[in-house]
């Protein structure tokens, strides 16, 4: 039986190859644009999911409070805490610190010299997170000072082996000496940790100048909870909540843990509470995938029910000899199916050619591995489903044909058939209308981003760390690189302007209410940092050496005056610590995070004790002149280091690649969506224009012109669209306006934008149905009338 009904969907598709052509096609783009978004939806997904004990993995957050201001939320966090933690708490099996942030440090092992990206950790690090080692044992491999572990790719490149590396002494940055105790596999892709060596963090705690880390009120390490199998979380919130307060009176801090498996999906928090993040994108292209797919099925669902007349009669025929309504069913549906499949097989090979320029655009490493079983599934599962989807209606439409009306040829659609049918073109033009909004709008919020003026220059700016030999003749360099030509300003500071990380809720100021509790960033700067950088003073004087004791001497932003209610801020005085410092100048605002963050206040002090970056400003047009004067000079200030540079708006544009992605990936998806919205319409507009050959024959010979005819056939569906299109505005507006209320700096939405919206989608179902309705206008009505 069931080889009788693939026969028969296979003699179907072969008499009729103009729709089946249609349909698997149709279905094909949609399951391919389905499955490259549900391969990268399964890859996000998968992140930090691959350690053993992820369901009993946290990381511990600290909810900063300060009145009048949004709780700040972060995964920094006091260098005690780890050890009070496991002390205190008997849910805790191991507290694990790491650095926020990773270092990258050279690594010299005989004459071979190489930067390598890595962090600091507690000894427990390999017991507790499933980095596996191909040497060394997880318990002891930093057991000791002067201890690291490196990555197999960083073994290969020193030595022939893992076994090889082990023991070997690593010279870093051309000072100390550490010893190969373990070689661990290369970090996985879908790590949100990414490294390739690892130290003892005690040895950065115990270096000179990082007293500070051991302090209950500095926040710089990341702590990791490894907790008992079974521990009530939220419990355990409630019991970690106070607990600083505890070491720190006074302090108004509250914790709380997240889930390691939730850190790269829900980044974003109100006060303790996960509110978004990367989930948010997964689930707007999940939902982009499901609009796809169905629009693709509603062609099929379409074409299906408008062909209904021509296969009447051979369902009254069947049902005449015996055919019930389920064998019915079954026949049509397994045609759907076999469709589905047939698109299937066209979309894996489709998916196999388009999966690396996808890897390219999203940055991703996502191989099609068909031998993976829940791949396989997946893949099966989107064909099978797409297949019954696209099949269901029109099966058992069609099965319920009454065989004494149908082989008396009288039988009509009904108008409620009709009513379906169009209610499913309008619903599509509605999510194809959605996308063009979207894809619209994601490109004029980026747009916005990268030409507002952030309060600085961030084009030509070219950053160089400040390591090695640089620290001691930084002075010398910098005015050796001021004589090339091309370059107009050099200068250094602790943090990038577009980034700053560093705050404090410790600052005093004249008149200060004691209720009152701000945040300030901190940038310690060199001279010429606010020339250098574009950045414009509103009032006062930047940084000088024409004047003395400038350590002592501020500088402060427009935000930060305005919540310090200092009408005349220049010479006022500012207590940050212990150190008691006079305001000499009001730089204007500048984006110190992204523009997913209000203003923050800034307060800036010349300190080169901890910078750590040069900037240096290159004119344009002596780019490529300047860069090899800079390598000239840096080489022969710090020869034991390799040169190395980006420029700042490369930074920039990191920090909105999620948005980037986001943009191209929509114009893909929206412009295949239209597509095969078009595809649909096309065999919609073929098949009437086949039925109305004779009326429109009729027609002409009475003296209807060609653009009569084109009009009669084209109005209902052009009407079908402008009703999609009344629908889809509001709705686009609203959810466009709920996605724009993300960013704090933000474009307006226009009216502007929903009408180009609304005039793409006429213009488009326009040419789309002109082809056929010119055809059959001009067509000779001779040809149609001829059998009359």
């Amino acid at each position: 039986m069931f080889k009788n009904y693939l026969k028969m969907a296979y003699r179907n598709l072969m008499r009729h190859k103009v729709f089946s052509l249609i349909n698997v096609s149709g279905l094909a783009l949609g399951m391919t644009c389905s499955i490259l978004i549900l391969l990268w939806v399964r890859d996000e997904l998968s992140v930090n999911r691959f350690h053993k004990d992820i369901d009993n993995l946290y990381r511990v957050m600290e909810v900063q409070r300060y009145p009048g201001a949004d709780d700040l939320t972060v995964d920094a966090t006091p260098g005690p805490l780890a050890e009070a933690l496991e002390r205190d708490m008997p849910e805790v099996v191991h507290a694990v610190r790491s650095t926020t942030w990773d270092w990258k440090q050279l690594f010299a092992y005989n004459d071979k010299v190489l930067k390598v990206n890595g962090r600091y950790a507690d000894p427990e690090f390999f017991e507790v997170f499933t980095f596996p080692l191909l040497q060394g044992d997880a318990k002891n491999v930093l057991a000791q000072p002067n201890s690291v572990v490196i990555s197999e790719t960083v073994a290969s490149q020193f030595f022939n082996s893992p076994e090889e590396a082990m023991g070997k002494l690593f010279k870093i940055n051309n000072s100390k000496s550490y010893k190969v105790t373990g070689v661990m596999q290369d970090v996985p892709k879908n790590s949100t940790m990414q490294f390739d060596y690892v130290m003892p963090v005690n040895d950065w705690i115990n270096s000179p100048g990082s007293d500070w880390l051991k302090e209950w009120g500095s926040n710089a390490l990341r702590t990791f909870l490894l907790l008992q199998p079974g521990t009530d979380i939220a419990a355990f919130n409630e019991k970690v909540k106070p607990f600083i307060k505890k070491y720190q009176p006074g302090a108004k801090t509250d914790l709380f843990v997240q889930p390691v498996s939730e850190m790269y999906l829900y980044g974003d928090f109100t006060g303790s509470k996960a509110v978004g993040g990367n989930v948010e994108v997964v689930r707007l292209f999940t939902v982009v995938a499901v609009f796809i797919l169905i629009i693709a099925c509603i062609n099929f669902m379409n074409l299906a029910t408008a062909r209904s007349a021509k296969r009447a009669k051979e369902v009254g025929v069947r049902k005449a000899i015996g055919a019930n309504k389920a064998a019915l069913v079954r026949q049509f549906m397994v045609e759907s199916v076999l469709v589905a499949f047939l698109a299937l097989f066209i979309s894996v090979n489709l998916v196999g050619m388009l999966l690396p320029h996808f890897n390219d655009l999203t940055g991703k490493f996502i191989e099609l591995n068909l031998s993976d079983p829940s791949l396989l599934l997946m893949l099966l599962g989107v064909a099978a489903l797409t297949g019954i989807l696209s099949g269901s209606y029109p099966a058992f439409f069609l099965s319920s044909f009454n065989p004494a009306v149908v082989l008396k040829g009288t039988a009509k659609l009904s108008k409620r058939v009709s009513v379906f049918r169009k209610g499913l073109v309008v619903f599509q033009f509605i999510l194809s209308a959605l996308l063009i909004i979207s894809t619209l709008v994601v490109y004029l919020q980026l747009h916005f981003i990268r030409t507002k003026n952030i309060g600085l220059n961030r084009e030509n700016v070219v950053l160089l760390p400040l390591e090695g030999d640089l620290r001691d003749r930084y002075d010398v360099m910098k005015e050796e690189m001021l004589k090339v030509p091309g370059i107009t300003g050099v200068t250094a500071a602790n943090q990038n302007p577009l980034m700053v990380g560093n705050s404090t809720g410790d600052v005093e100021w004249e008149g200060k209410d004691l209720n009152a509790d701000i945040l300030f960033s901190i940038l310690k700067v060199d001279y010429d940092f606010l020339e250098t950088m574009g950045m414009q003073l509103k009032e006062g004087r930047s940084f000088s050496k024409d004047f003395g004791a400038e350590d002592s001497k501020f500088i402060i932003n427009e935000e930060a005056a305005r919540l310090m209610q200092m009408q005349e801020p220049v010479g006022q005085w500012l207590n940050r610590g212990d150190q008691h410092a006079t305001v000499i100048g009001v730089v204007k605002d500048f984006k110190t995070t992204s523009m997913h963050e209000n203003m923050k206040p800034l307060v800036m002090m010349l300190d080169m004790n901890d910078a750590n970056t040069i900037f240096v400003r290159v004119r344009s047009e002596n780019t490529p002149e300047a860069l090899s004067a800079m390598e000239s000079i840096v080489q022969r200030h710090n020869p034991a280091f390799p040169f190395e540079y980006h420029f700042l708006d490369e930074d920039f544009e990191r920090m909105y690649k999620t948005e980037a992605i986001m943009g191209e990936l929509t114009r893909y998806f929206a412009g295949i969506a239209i597509f095969i919205s078009c595809l649909g319409l096309f065999g919609l507009a073929l098949f009437t224009a086949e039925q109305r050959t004779k009326e429109i024959g009729v027609r002409k010979v009475l003296g209807a012109s060609v653009t009569s005819i084109v009009y009669m056939l084209s109005k209902d569906f052009l009407k079908l669209v402008l009703i999609a299109n009344i629908i889809a505005l509001p709705v686009g507006w609203y959810l466009m306006h709920n996605w724009l209320n993300d960013y704090a700096d933000r474009m307006e939405l226009s009216w502007w934008i929903f009408a180009i919206a609304f005039v793409a989608t006429i213009i488009i179902a326009i040419v789309t149905l002109s082809f056929h309705a010119i055809k059959t206008a001009v067509a000779n009505p001779v040809n149609s009338l001829r059998a009359e």
